[in-house]
């Protein structure tokens, strides 16, 4: 069998329990048709880029699976057909990643606040020090006919 790396848009108006809801009728049918199912992140609401659907925001889902070919075809088919999913996508990959993925190590790390400057959440670098007069200097001799 291969491994999958699978990830669904819900629509911002479905409740969290709902998204919960969906991911275990899509585990059933990963299940049924052979296959089995690793982790499950659920990622929360997110932006989007741009609308899709006229949605702004959606709720992300992980889910790694190891299943035929078939069963990826009948979940993604079955998801094309459900209109609170906005988008899919199925990546086939080599291994599947242990722990938590990208997206949630780097939520843990907002979180905790390790990647703000010293300066506040822009990263400023505070004092600045003196920056000395900003006007250009005049020169010392002017010329003739200008007045002072």
């Amino acid at each position: 069998m291969a491994l999958y790396e699978h990830i669904y848009l819900a629509r911002q108006d479905v409740s969290p329990q709902q998204v919960e809801t969906l991911t275990g009728q899509f585990k059933n049918v990963i299940t049924s048709l052979g296959g089995t199912v690793g982790k499950v992140e659920y990622w929360g609401v997110k932006s989007l880029a741009y609308r899709i659907k006229k949605n702004r925001k959606a709720h992300f889902t992980l889910i790694n699976i190891d299943a035929p070919p078939a069963a990826i075809a009948e979940l993604e088919r079955q998801q094309s057909i459900n209109e609170d999913i906005l988008r899919i996508l199925t990546l086939r990959v080599e291994e599947l990643e242990e722990g938590p993925s990208a997206q949630l190590r780097k939520r843990d790390d907002d979180d905790r606040g390790e990647r703000r400057g010293p300066g506040g959440p822009r990263g400023d670098r505070g004092d600045r020090g003196d920056r000395g007069d900003r006007r250009p200097r005049r020169e010392e001799g002017r010329a003739e006919g200008e007045a002072e």
